[in-house]
């Protein structure tokens, strides 16, 4: 039987020691990154009943399931919508619509396109992060291509007015990745959640009120 690495071992211990996967557990959310959006969510009240909220990189679900929860189930009001995507399998979840696929794609981008029928959406969120192989040379320009991606999504469906908030990581092409941001919304803050471990490279870019017109450079 193979045994594991002192690293594997050590990450085991973080993670069940881990405040927020406890808190996650007890309260039967999917992950601990829900506590990342509560609190970024939560610091600018960037939800409103009846929102339509796209969550690129969703699985497990984490930030889906408390999305959905915090928008409730409308009432006699407009529930709004939740449309998650992600190139992994993702459990259902009640209120939540998912789509499988690789958002690289053009054909999975057109099925997104076609689940939102024309209707403009007000949050953008993106979680995604490429499987990492370890090396920034390789990780980084992976990271940057899909918040690129994210990027020109929101651009095109994210309405007038509307936020896009969006998981970077620190590096090559980050700066002027925030730059392009500035350009194309009122205000943007870098934020790090205290549910981030400190020891990871990742960073939340907060871009709030879409400009109608992005600024010349």
């Amino acid at each position: 039987m193979a045994t594991r690495s002192k690293s594997s071992q050590r990450w085991l211990k973080e993670h069940f020691s881990d405040p927020y996967v406890k808190k996650a557990q007890a309260e039967g959310l999917r992950s601990r990154a829900a506590y990342k959006l509560e609190e970024l969510v939560a610091r600018d009240r960037l939800l409103k009943p009846g929102m339509v909220v796209v969550d690129l990189g969703a699985a497990p679900g984490g930030w889906s399931q408390w999305v959905r929860q915090a928008l409730g189930d409308g009432g006699r009001g407009d529930p709004g919508r939740v449309i998650a995507l992600d190139i992994l399998e993702m459990p259902a979840l009640a209120g939540v619509e998912f789509l499988h696929g690789d958002f690289r794609e053009d054909v999975v981008l057109s099925q997104l396109e076609a689940m939102l029928g024309g209707q403009p959406v007000d949050l953008v969120l993106s979680d995604m992060a490429p499987n990492k192989s370890g090396m920034d040379a390789v990780d980084q320009p992976r990271m940057m291509h899909l918040a690129e991606l994210a990027m020109d999504f929101a651009d095109n469906h994210l309405r007038p007015d509307g936020t896009f908030l969006i998981k970077l990581f620190q590096g090559t092409g980050f700066d002027q990745y925030v730059r392009e941001l500035r350009r194309r919304y009122a205000k943007v803050a870098i934020r790090k959640p205290a549910a981030s471990r400190k020891r990871s490279p990742e960073v939340y870019a907060l871009a709030q009120g879409k400009l109608a017109q992005t600024k010349t450079a």
